[in-house]
């Protein structure tokens, strides 16, 4: 008997229609046990009312814009540091993206700073720069791609816990960093590509540019495509996944290489902010994503993801941290509260997720 999957896992599965139903009446699909929800639910970010989640966050955020503005005379709002706040967010914003993905299967990833900082040393050598612009970029994208599928091999064929296998991928990748650069910082001598990168399109910095399309991008494959119905499918239920005709495992391979591509845009984006390749770039940027994904509302076991909110997520944190300079605050204080709006969205998930299994 052949089980047939629901319309979650896209049009171009196999199904076999007419094997599916015996004496007694039709199967049951293996995917009616996925607990996935609708694309535009899962868009959202979850709850009964989708919306109101996204508007509870856009509430903080702004909320957190009146605090920057009453104490800091009026700075806040200036259009030099708005487009220092947005200039920010860009490459811990490209990072959160493929993050989402990650954890809507389930997964998680440790070493998106550490494939940031590998990828900008390898794309400012001597050597590489000797290329030119195109060598570069086409180099940084690689090799955080290679990086990314490393990860999505060990932790789909090889079946390494996430957790192990990236943990070994932020040392390992963080030291050959250190390895290539020399522990020294690599100015980038390249013109071209700052000034490119460094520029303006329509008075909005190149960067942003960037940041726009890949959240583009990102939406429509997570809410529009086979490919994001079948990663929510996959962190909703692997094995009713695997039961219903998906390859499980190429595609955790396929989502971690996303995510080290996304590392690789990343690392072209903090090059040309900061015109140097170091092995210190990226640093804790993990921490930064999953925390942006998580308040976000994408669910730590999978299944459900929002684009959005991963946005208003990855503000929230830079405004706060704009807001700590403009007032000269010590660091600790902010990771602090970082480290409470992380607990206090995690407690607000299961607590979403216990109520719904209750009604």
């Amino acid at each position: 008997m052949t089980d047939k999957p629901n319309s979650v896992l896209g049009s171009d599965d196999k199904t076999t229609d007419d094997s599916t139903k015996t004496g007694s009446g039709q199967a049951p699909s293996p995917e009616s046990s996925v607990p996935q929800p609708t694309a535009r639910f899962a868009a959202m970010g979850g709850g009964l009312r989708p919306d109101v989640r996204i508007l509870g966050l856009l509430g903080v955020l702004l909320l957190l814009c009146v605090v920057g503005y009453l104490t800091s005379d009026g700075l806040f709002l200036t259009e030099g540091n708005i487009s220092t706040v947005l200039r920010l967010s860009a490459a811990i914003g490209v990072v959160s993206i493929g993050m989402t993905f990650v954890i809507a299967t389930g997964g998680i990833d440790l070493s998106v700073g550490s494939m940031v900082a590998l990828s900008s040393v390898w794309m400012t050598t001597v050597a590489t720069q000797s290329f030119g612009f195109g060598m570069m970029v086409v180099c940084g994208l690689v090799v955080g791609l290679a990086a990314g599928l490393i990860n999505g091999i060990l932790v789909s064929y090889g079946k390494v816990v996430p957790f192990i296998a990236t943990l070994a991928m932020m040392a390992s990748a963080r030291g050959l960093a250190e390895r290539i650069s020399g522990r020294q910082t690599q100015v980038v001598t390249e013109q071209d590509f700052l000034s490119f990168f460094r520029g303006d399109f329509l008075g909005i910095p190149v960067l942003i540019w960037i940041f726009a399309v890949v959240f583009a991008v990102g939406w429509v494959l997570l809410n529009r495509t086979t490919f994001g119905r079948r990663t929510l499918a996959v962190g909703g239920n692997p094995e009713a996944s695997r039961l219903a005709g998906i390859n499980v495992k190429r595609h955790l391979a396929m989502v971690y290489g996303l995510a080290g591509l996304c590392c690789g845009i990343a690392a072209i984006m903090v090059v040309a902010r900061t015109t140097s390749g170091a092995a210190s770039n990226g640093l804790l940027y993990e921490l930064d994503a999953i925390a942006a994904v998580v308040i976000g509302g994408t669910l730590l076991s999978g299944g459900r993801a929002s684009m959005f909110g991963t946005l208003i997520g990855v503000l929230i944190f830079t405004v706060l941290g704009n807001i700590f300079t403009l007032n000269n605050l010590e660091t600790d204080i902010q990771n602090i509260a970082k480290g409470v709006i992380i607990v206090i969205a995690v407690l607000l998930q299961y607590r979403t997720l216990n109520t719904n299994r209750t009604t």
